[in-house]
């Protein structure tokens, strides 16, 4: 392929992901999926090697493209299948996160895959949003797979059944499963086309040629950073079950283009649901060092392939099950992104940012009505951290998530809820000579009874700042000005207020005031 006819058959691949992910938008029943649109769609040739993904979660896509390869050769495959899975040991990420495998087949031949994972504010666990205060991924909802849901065309009606009956809203449960079975078969049209057009060799050639240029684009941005190794260490605040300040701990080693990523020293895995998978950490990683890459750097394995990556078995970075996991998925996947930031900052200080909010701010709610059962869960954005030519930007989400807020039009006529305030946090941004971004101030009134619990961060430990720059302040959790813990389930009466405070970013540079004082 010439560069011109690489780049359209890259960004084909692209336009598959993109329309899987409009159809299951566009088809799902949930405001967590249609509204705050979290999902991802990805393609993957036929060893499990990524080929092209949606610009969608970073938590997902970076999972899947670390596990997809483990799970495709686990398993026989034939025409017409799909494939259901969550188990976070077994390529997942955390329990509501499911994933729907789908392979391609031409002429017979096992040719590609498609994939999409979405999150399911129900999945089973007994709290709520299934985003429990939990010690064992038992406690956090159905564990599915991988299993066939539709094997040979033929869809395992009594298996949809079993997973949606262990909701409290099986009609809803069953039309996101539905959207995502929708999503898969429009993935599998649009590719077949686009292999069809260029022909078996010739797709699994392109292939090739396009894991080569990005090995290539990846290898010129690394060779950009020193050889040398670089330490960093940062630490959660708690995992909900009386440990504090859990470290995380990362020594990067470069070496012309190539990087190793150790965690060792970082946490055993705990006794809350902080730990994390290996896949998990590898979202992160890969996140993180595609944010070094020019833009036009494909999405595809060859872009990976000079960063390995290595935590210790039994570590919060790479637990063993039954371990709880729930929260490592948004929160520490989230807090390993400012630890390799920190360390890169050692070798590359004018192009790292300062800290983000540093925080999901998971919320998980639900109850029962005279209408019957609801259920929800968000996030909630913060400040960004600042950089050495910005200030940060506020009120939004940053790295490891990239989903919408649900707007309040549609959450106020869902649920019996009642937003009274949602607005920027004023001042909560580090100072600096650049100001790291405002975090967000959301209010909820419940008007009836509801059990919520809180899976979030930066509470105690707050984001740091750069090259003598502020730390963002931390953030606060009240209900009815009283504090709340970061992570905690608690019941809700009718009239009860609950205040989310969310972090500001790190500011970067000594203030203009500090340099005039010197």
């Amino acid at each position: 392929m010439n560069p011109i006819e690489l780049s359209i058959f890259s960004s084909r691949m692209e336009a598959v992901c993109d329309e899987m992910g409009a159809v299951l938008r566009n088809a799902a029943f949930s405001p967590n999926i249609r509204d705050r649109l979290d999902f991802s769609c990805a393609v993957f040739d036929r060893q499990g090697e990524l080929c092209a993904q949606a610009a969608h979660i970073p938590v997902h896509l970076g999972s899947m493209a670390f596990a997809m390869r483990s799970i495709v050769t686990r398993l026989e495959w034939q025409s017409g299948d799909m494939v259901i899975l969550n188990n976070p040991y077994l390529g997942g990420t955390h329990l509501p996160d499911v994933t729907l495998i789908a392979p391609l087949f031409i002429s017979d031949k096992l040719t590609a895959f498609v994939v999409n994972r979405a999150h399911h504010a129900d999945i089973g666990a007994n709290s709520p949003g299934s985003m429990p205060v939990s010690t064992s991924l038992h406690e956090e909802g159905q564990i599915i797979g991988p299993v066939h849901l539709i094997q040979g065309g033929s869809l395992d009606q009594d298996l949809l059944e079993g997973l949606t009956s262990g909701t409290r809203n099986p009609e809803e449960s069953q039309g996101d499963f539905a959207a995502q079975i929708s999503a898969n078969r429009t993935g599998l049209a649009r590719l077949q086309e686009l292999v069809t057009a260029h022909g078996l060799d010739g797709f699994f050639s392109g292939l090739q040629v396009l894991n080569s240029y990005g090995e290539r684009l990846a290898m010129d941005a690394l060779n950009t950073i020193p050889d040398g190794e670089y330490r960093f260490k940062d630490w959660m605040d708690d995992d909900g079950q009386g440990n504090e300040d859990i470290p995380i701990q990362v020594t990067l080693s470069v070496n012309h283009g190539r990087v190793k990523v150790d965690f060792t020293g970082s946490a055993p895995q705990v006794s809350g649901n902080i730990n994390a998978p290996l896949s998990v950490a590898a979202a992160a990683v890969y996140y993180l060092f595609r944010c070094l890459m020019p833009s036009y750097t494909p999405a595809c394995a060859g872009t990976f392939r000079p960063i390995s990556l290595h935590a210790p078995e039994g570590s919060l970075l790479n637990a063993r099950y039954p371990a709880a996991v729930a929260a490592g998925n948004v929160e520490t996947s989230t807090r390993l992104v400012d630890v390799v930031m920190g360390a890169l900052a050692k070798a590359l200080p004018q192009q790292i940012p300062a800290a983000s909010n540093g925080s999901m701010n998971n919320i998980a709610m639900g109850g029962e009505t005279a209408a019957g059962h609801w259920n929800y869960y968000e996030t909630i954005g913060g400040g960004m951290g600042a950089g050495v030519q910005y200030d940060g930007l506020s009120g939004l989400q940053t790295h490891m998530t990239n989903t919408l807020n649900t707007p309040i039009e549609v959450l106020e006529s869902r649920f019996p809820l009642r937003i009274n305030r949602y607005q920027l946090r004023p001042g909560s941004g580090g100072d600096g000579l650049h100001r790291g971004g405002d975090g967000l101030i959301r209010e909820y009134e419940f008007l009836a009874p509801a059990t919520v619990t809180l899976l979030t961060e930066r509470r105690t430990h707050q984001p740091w700042g750069m090259a003598g720059g502020a730390p963002g302040q931390s953030g606060q959790n009240r209900l009815d000005g009283q504090p709340l813990p970061g992570k905690v389930c608690t019941a809700l009466k009718p009239g009860q207020r609950l205040v989310i405070e969310t972090a500001g970013g790190g500011g970067f540079g000594a203030s203009l005031q500090e340099m005039k004082d010197e």
